[in-house]
């Protein structure tokens, strides 16, 4: 929506979110350089960032780079009820809310034109508060006419794991990708409602070696599926056949991301109908780990070994 050839869209930014949290949370954290994450820095509040410190930055190298730095350990949970508490400020403001993460959105405003002046005026006044501590950018540049788009769905859904910089077996990556594939593929079969009821097609691999170069692996499946073992059958393709490298270069990330999602009500069956090959084994899984938790049951391989944050995640059309 336009307003006199002005931009109408407000992009909602929720800078240095966690450490913004834990500032918020802890007035001992205020004005001093913190980050969330040991490891690898997950985030660096603004004074942390004043030394150089950046987020994904192994954790060593964010302390030297700032001696004096505060490492606080992540709390998801706070993090999560911070974001519902923030977008529900952004749906008082207007309906028209498109989130792209948990800290992070657009909001359609022309509709306040006539009671809160443009989308620069809306952006100052006090209809966020300075007390939401957060930073509001307005999109003024009648550069983007895409709208506001409140019922789109996501065309894929991803996981990754930062590894830090030891190495790696063979078998220990195996296990995270295992464990990355059971909680992706469960997120498929969720209630549509919650975003799942979906299949995918292409399974791609997401790596970063120990010089911090990226790159990605991808398969496409010759049937869309929500199948936990077709899956993984074609992670662990994908992971095999980048062993060399990752022995050669090492590793410090491992992720995984399922795209080119469709509903799962528009996929037609194939023949012949494998019992073996279908669904009875995720659902009956499905459902212990909704009665009981989702650590009720796990893959042999993964008993004792940490399986990471579970970071969180904004609800489809949230």
């Amino acid at each position: 929506m336009f307003v006199r050839g002005l931009a109408t869209i407000l992009h909602a930014d929720l800078d240095s979110f966690y450490a913004a949290v834990e500032q918020r949370d802890d007035p001992r954290l205020r004005g001093r350089p913190v980050i969330v994450g040991g490891g690898v820095v997950l985030a660096a509040s603004y004074e942390a960032r004043a030394f150089g410190v950046r987020t994904a930055m192994n954790g060593g190298q964010a302390r030297a780079h700032c001696p004096g730095v505060i490492v606080v350990p992540p709390r998801m949970a706070a993090y999560s009820e911070a974001s519902r508490a923030v977008f529900a400020i952004f749906r008082d403001t207007t309906p028209e809310v498109e989130g792209l993460s948990i800290d992070e959105a657009f909001l359609e405003v022309g509709g306040l034109a006539r009671i809160a002046g443009t989308p620069r005026e809306v952006a100052l006044v006090s209809f966020l508060g300075p007390a939401s501590g957060r930073h509001l950018h307005a999109l003024a540049h009648l550069r983007d006419p895409r709208p506001v788009d409140t019922h789109r769905s996501r065309r894929s859904i991803g996981s990754q794991r930062a590894l830090g910089r030891r190495p790696r077996t063979p078998e220990e990556l195996d296990a995270i990708l295992a464990g990355t594939v059971d909680r992706l593929a469960r997120r498929l079969r969720a209630p549509r409602e919650t975003g799942g009821g979906r299949v995918c097609r292409t399974v791609v691999l997401r790596l970063r070696f120990g010089d911090f170069a990226r790159v990605t692996r991808s398969h496409t499946l010759p049937v869309p599926t929500a199948h936990t073992p077709t899956i993984l059958t074609a992670a662990r393709r994908l992971l095999v056949a980048a062993t060399p490298e990752i022995r050669d270069r090492g590793i410090t990330l491992l992720g995984l991301s399922l795209t080119n999602l469709d509903r799962d009500d528009a996929v037609q069956l194939e023949l012949p109908l494998d019992a073996h090959a279908g669904p009875a084994l995720d659902t009956a899984l499905d459902e212990v780990r909704r009665r009981f938790g989702a650590s009720s049951v796990s893959r042999a391989t993964q008993l004792g070994r940490d399986q990471g944050l579970q970071v969180p995640l904004l609800p489809e059309h949230e």
